[in-house]
């Protein structure tokens, strides 16, 4: 028996803490502690659900950062804004205009540095005995200068972590990226950013002046080895073993997702009535249940993967080509393996000159268009998470959510098919599109 007793939703499924079975990646944790103090940004990359925000939790001290969850509805100003106000500034609309006719803000501190409990202006003196406050700054929002000189004012040494960075429109994405070159050569600030995409230079895409000022961390790979080390980091906290046949078919079943694997594990405790650490060692799971769970588990999002169906292929507006209904066809026809690789450009160009109504004569630049806003769609449309994302840089269509996978490989594709509204054909791996198990 273990010496310490721990509940199973401590250990396994997903909660807001870390899990006690939390498992350090060569390729992860240690190239973002190693980075921690070189003085660039990181960005912390990955599918969803697979440990991106678990991973700067393990990494850093809580004391050692701020945390700005991004919003769709966010412009540049916005997200300086609110970057200020984490930092501890109280931030107000000013009646003066900036040059582009938008409106300044004041900040105000609010902060007690000191224990004074004192209330301030952004423009305040400091130190240990008093504290001596002015009129409170006023900037404007957009500007980068404006932000670094209020941060400078209140000597702030933290991080800065921006989270759900993908859900910020493109613009507002491109705008910070300009930004991020500003608070590297002008300011000691750094930024660690966490969005879901696949792709490792997105923010140099955007701003190409970042390169060497950015360091990219993939937290999406999980090798086979460290999943298993989820599973018996929990089996050991626990008391129990799960049997290797039911091991062996999760890990099999869950391509590589470490939800998934979390989620299974969680389930299998609950069917079996284990809530805690064991008494006496016990083992549960087999292999039919693993199977079993997995399918249980995806197909509680079947309400969320059929209205991501209908609403990506409802696009922004009714328009002729309805190229997001189109781009569709070779993603609900693809084979898995293919799926989990991404889909080349060139794939998708042949899909929809097969089968889009315009065939050949399809412009390629539309194509291009409305992959490239396959994220900013569905973020528009509240799909959360996203499932589809584009690499500019490696011209793939990625599935960033591997639950669909899961789920799209026990589907019906024609079914599929007729939701999306687009020509029911024969799938490349069988009549009904189930590739291979």
């Amino acid at each position: 028996m273990t010496e310490q007793t721990h509940k199973t939703s401590d250990v396994f499924g997903i909660s807001r803490d870390l899990p006690l079975n939390y498992v350090t990646r060569t390729s992860a944790d240690d190239l973002l502690i190693n980075n921690l103090t070189r003085a660039r940004h990181l960005v912390i990359y990955g599918s969803s659900k697979q440990g991106k925000t678990s991973l700067r939790k393990h990494c850093l001290n809580i004391d050692d950062y701020i945390v700005v969850h991004c919003s769709n509805k966010w412009s540049i100003a916005d997200l300086n804004s609110a970057i200020l106000k984490r930092a501890g500034f109280e931030v107000t609309l000013s009646t003066s205009k900036t040059t582009s006719g938008k409106s300044k803000i004041l900040a105000k501190i609010k902060t007690n540095f000191f224990g004074s409990g004192a209330e301030g202006g952004a423009e305040a003196e400091r130190n240990t005995s008093e504290q001596i406050t002015t009129q409170p700054l006023e900037l404007d929002p957009e500007d980068v200068n404006d932000i670094i000189t209020c941060l400078n004012n209140i000597s702030f040494n933290k991080y800065i972590i921006l989270e759900d960075f993908h859900y910020l429109s493109t613009e507002t994405q491109k705008d910070f990226s300009v930004a991020l070159k500003a608070f590297h050569e002008e300011s000691k600030y750094c930024f660690i950013i966490i969005g879901v995409w696949l792709e490792e230079n997105r923010l140099t895409v955007y701003n190409g002046d970042l390169t060497g000022r950015v360091v990219s961390i993939d937290a999406d790979i999980w090798q086979e080895s460290e999943l298993r080390k989820v599973v018996s980091d929990g089996e050991s906290l626990l008391n129990i073993f799960f049997s290797e046949e039911f091991t062996n078919d999760l890990i099999a079943n869950a391509y590589g997702s470490v939800y998934i694997i979390q989620e299974a594990c969680y389930q299998c405790c609950q069917k079996y009535g284990i809530t805690r650490t064991q008494e006496t060692t016990i083992t549960i799971g087999s292999k039919s249940e693993a199977s079993e769970i997995v399918e249980a588990v995806v197909n509680q999002q079947t309400g969320r993967f059929n209205s991501f169906i209908t609403q990506f292929a409802d696009g922004f507006q009714t328009t002729e080509l309805q190229m997001h209904r189109w781009l569709l066809h070779p993603v609900l026809t693809g084979d898995i393996p293919s799926l989990r690789k991404g889909i080349r450009y060139n794939e998708i160009r042949k899909n929809l000159i097969a089968h889009h109504p315009s065939g050949a004569g399809l412009n390629p630049g539309n194509i291009t268009q409305a992959l490239q806003s396959t994220a900013s769609l569905q973020v528009k449309k509240e799909i959360k998470p996203i499932i589809l994302d584009y690499d500019q840089t490696n011209l793939r269509l990625n599935i960033v959510d591997s639950s669909f996978l899961i789920w799209l490989n026990k589907q019906d594709r024609t079914e599929l098919l007729a939701l999306a509204g687009v020509e029911a054909v024969a799938p490349a791996d069988g009549p009904t599109a189930h590739a291979a198990e």
